[in-house]
């Protein structure tokens, strides 16, 4: 397998986390994007991708899958324990929805924030802002880190009793908010705690 991707990037960060999590990373040949060169407009990669986003997943026939989800849930498959997208169909259920709240709630938002409110990766990468909607998204990110709070008062994780790919959206979400300069509120005790235990993961801290 080939992941094709922008090192340090949220979203490749966010796949790289789950092939650790699944014992897949010695499996998988990186490939660089350079993103700031403006790689991911070549026509060869968009073959790959045609929204021109990373990571991109090839597979050995030459399927590519784009897409953080799509990416997880393919690799939850490939290998069995530790399972990241549920196995009954309630606990897929569950994450999923958790994991879509996770990403428009924090990690989209930040994202529109940056690309919009912010210098973002300059003029050439950009194009098109609007400060007034990446303001908008910040006050959004904030109301979806309040609402993981209020979620993570109540059970461990944030679709249940077990890690899944909705808490490596959200902690990839809060990190790319600390790079953003949106400065996570400290009375949110029980988010900053979950982050704190996730961050003891081998395949986060290593």
């Amino acid at each position: 397998m080939k992941v094709y991707e922008f090192e340090g990037f949220p979203n490749p960060a966010r796949v790289r986390v789950a092939l650790a999590e699944k014992n897949l990373t010695d499996q998988v040949e990186f490939v660089q994007i350079d993103l700031l060169a403006g790689e991911h407009r070549a026509a060869t990669f968009l073959e790959k991708n045609p929204s021109g986003a990373v990571p991109v997943l090839e597979l050995e026939d030459g399927t590519t899958i784009s897409e953080c989800t799509a990416i997880t849930e393919y690799l939850d498959h490939v290998s069995g324990e530790p399972t990241l997208t549920g196995r009954t169909p309630q606990e897929r259920a569950v994450i999923n929805m958790m994991q879509r709240r996770a990403e428009a709630g924090v990690m989209d938002a930040v994202s529109a924030y940056f690309h919009h409110a912010t210098p973002g990766l300059g003029p050439d990468i950009e194009g098109y802002q609007n400060a007034e909607w990446g303001e908008h998204q910040r006050d959004r990110a904030l109301a979806g880190m309040a609402y993981l709070d209020g979620v993570l008062a109540k059970r461990p994780y944030l679709a249940g009793d077990g890690f899944s790919v909705a808490d490596i959206t959200a902690f990839i979400g809060l990190g790319f908010a600390d790079f953003a300069k949106i400065e996570i509120p400290q009375d949110y005790v029980h988010l900053a705690a979950w982050r704190a235990r996730i961050a003891e993961r081998p395949s986060i801290a290593t």
